[in-house]
């Protein structure tokens, strides 16, 4: 996993000064000032996450757009192929997949999510996202290994925050009714009390949840609007480290590395049958 240079200075999410103004414990990671846990503590945010809703900053995570020239799903489709073993070409509009990004020897050069878009003038497009700590390498093996008619967008103008836990689906349908009809792995493009938002039902806890993808300068809007609801409360990336531990899924740099094929990493389920043969 690519590494920030030591001394360089570390850059902040749109949420820093919310980190702050709560009392976070704050620590550098993956050249991010991040926090790593509030005043209640890591183990009492885990309990929070699993009993109600918890509130994720991933913000400096990479997201990014997948954009062929002639607008075809079956053309980007078939690039991010030569680069990955997931069915990226049978994904749905609006579905979401989980698959890793691989070296030419089969080494896992990170693990990440895409998902076909269904916006209207946006059909052909994958969104993508990636590990914070490996975006920048990701976005130059891209860019060196897509064909000529598809095109690397960066989006380091938008933010992500995670809401995860069984309480979830309550908290983000009070704000926006259409956030409890979308299925597992897929997407659906709302206001969340009138911010424009990508939402997705996935996340990293093992929890039901939604990942929000929203504008840099609107992310402290939601953010709180969010935390006004008693039933949530912020969760640091201690207690994320946890609860994807304790759900059994993998943390790219720990688990998975350049060392090891998704078939070593048991990592079959999410290679789709026609890919596998």
């Amino acid at each position: 996993m690519a590494s920030p240079a030591a001394d360089a200075p570390l850059l902040t999410t749109p949420l820093h000064e919310r980190h702050l103004a709560l009392g976070a414990r704050m620590v550098p990671f993956t050249g991010y000032d991040m926090p790593v846990q509030y005043p209640t503590g890591i183990m009492t945010e885990h309990n929070w996450t699993r009993a109600s809703a918890g509130l994720f900053d991933v913000s400096h995570m990479g997201q990014a757009f997948l954009v062929p020239d002639d607008g075809k799903h079956e053309t980007a489709a078939a690039a991010l192929e030569a680069l990955c073993p997931a069915d990226i070409l049978n994904l749905k509009p609006f579905q979401q997949r989980y698959s890793q990004l691989l070296a030419e020897d089969g080494g896992i050069l990170d693990d990440f999510m895409v998902t076909r878009s269904a916006d209207p003038g946006h059909e052909g497009t994958l969104y993508i996202v990636v590990n914070a700590g490996c975006k920048e390498a990701d976005y130059a093996h891209l860019q060196a290994k897509l064909p000529a008619n598809v095109k690397l967008k960066r989006a380091d103008d938008l933010a992500l925050v995670a809401l995860q836990g069984p309480k979830a689906e309550a908290v983000l349908s009070a704000l926006a009714p259409d956030a409890a009809a979308i299925p597992f792995m897929s997407y659906r493009v709302f206001d969340i009390a009138g911010i424009p938002a990508h939402v997705s039902r996935s996340g990293y806890t093992g929890e039901d949840g939604y990942e929000i993808s929203i504008a840099s300068d609107k992310a402290a809007a939601l953010w709180n609007k969010l935390l006004d609801d008693e039933r949530v409360k912020p969760i640091g990336l201690g207690a994320r480290d946890s609860l994807r531990l304790e759900a059994g899924l993998c943390l790219y740099g720990h688990d998975i590395d350049t060392t090891t094929s998704p078939v070593e990493a048991a990592l079959v389920w999410s290679m789709q049958k026609r890919r596998r043969e």
